[in-house]
């Protein structure tokens, strides 16, 4: 639905809507005509804190669906935020008379032994527990989090790849256009799986990384032992059958974020010369 006649109208509120993810579904409902309040402890029109509840009640008064892309990675407030705050989230919800809570979960979450995967089954089941209808969206891991994660490691000269590590990475904001056609539809009481266009591995990947940024990095195997190893060698990471599928590989997507990269520094000396001229 991306020419909204006022009919079609929704108020849908983005909890995490700054995020990495959050975001681009901002942006892709509004695009498409809706009404989209963003939900963050720092947003100056809706601040929310889903610790405590703060905001909530105010934030959600007269919406319709509300999308929940909020994030903590931190082993200190991610159960706070991600299993408890949803909670609260959902309850307020239920309060407020929303119809629809799309939840962004990862793919794999259920069969992949991370503390962090496990707070996010928590999560889930939290959101299929409440009294608001659902729909839980599943997404790969994003481009973004796989070259935050080799930007990190290159600072010591390595990139960690470690062999037969299946994944199917996705652009954030194609992933987005997945959830926000979840917050168009009805619920479905079920989940949805976003994916990228080609199943790969780890290894591969940084060396694309490596090869685009030009970085001198050593490409170090790292073999991941136990159930975590055996779960990331079978590929648990990497959707199979995809619902919503992006474009955009992960070398394409390190090109375009190079051209706009090599833009903004262009437009930044171009900013500074004009200064210099005027001055």
């Amino acid at each position: 639905m991306n020419d909204a006649d006022d009919t079609n109208i929704l108020q849908i509120a983005v909890a995490g809507g700054t995020g990495t993810l959050g975001r681009h579904v901002v942006e892709e409902l509004r695009a498409r005509g809706h009404n989209v309040r963003v939900l963050s402890r720092r947003s100056a029109e809706f601040p929310v804190d889903l610790c405590t509840g703060e905001g909530l009640e105010a934030a959600l008064a007269g919406c319709d669906v509300v999308v929940d892309a909020a994030n903590s990675t931190s082993p200190r407030t991610m159960r706070a935020t991600l299993v408890d705050g949803t909670k609260r989230l959902v309850a307020a919800e239920h309060a407020a008379g929303v119809g629809h809570h799309v939840c962004v979960s990862i793919v794999g979450c259920d069969r992949v032994p991370m503390p962090y995967y496990k707070v996010k089954v928590a999560q889930e089941d939290a959101v299929m527990a409440g009294p608001v209808p659902w729909t839980i969206v599943r997404a790969t891991q994003f481009h973004e989090l796989i070259a935050g994660l080799f930007t990190a490691t290159a600072r010591a000269r390595v990139l960690l790849a470690p062999k037969d590590v299946t994944m199917r990475p996705v652009a954030a904001v194609e992933a987005a256009r997945a959830v926000a056609d979840a917050a168009e539809a009805a619920p479905r009481h079920g989940r949805i799986e976003a994916a990228g266009p080609e199943r790969t591995d780890l290894r591969t990947l940084a060396a694309t990384w490596r090869t685009t940024t030009a970085r001198r990095a050593a490409l170090l195997p790292a073999p991941i032992p136990g159930r975590m190893g055996r779960a990331l060698r079978a590929g648990h990471l990497a959707s199979a059958r995809p619902d919503a599928q992006g474009v955009t590989s992960f070398a394409e997507w390190l090109a375009e974020q190079g051209k706009r990269e090599k833009r903004e520094k262009q437009g930044e000396h171009g900013e500074q010369a004009q200064g210099g001229y005027r001055a």
